[in-house]
């Protein structure tokens, strides 16, 4: 597999883990702390700013690399495994997604 294919792979990895976060968001179960975390990864994400800036050297670049993980961690922590399940399992055709078993 070229590079190509491997980048293809990790952006049809990324879409299927937005589109998990998306339903676990939206899913009636899902606690409102859990709900905000998720909120807060995606403000974070989106900001313009860093709460450590970037140009201090090595932390200021793995700040994202760190926080982002850390709330969406949280988020699944708070979050049922019986909803965790069904948003991993749920597809727009109904099928089992992304052969995730629990």
């Amino acid at each position: 597999m070229g590079i190509s294919g491997k980048l293809k792979q990790i952006a049809s990895q990324l879409k299927a883990e937005f589109e998990f976060y998306q339903r676990l968001h939206q899913h009636p179960q899902t606690p409102m702390l859990a709900k905000a975390l998720l909120w807060l990864a995606i403000a974070y994400l989106l900001m313009p700013f860093d709460l450590i800036p970037d140009f201090l050297p090595v932390i200021g670049q793995l700040d994202d690399l760190i926080i982002i993980p850390l709330l969406l961690y949280c988020a699944l922590k708070l979050t049922p495994l019986d909803v965790i399940a069904a948003c991993k399992g749920e597809k727009s055709d109904g099928n089992l997604a992304y052969g995730f078993k629990f």
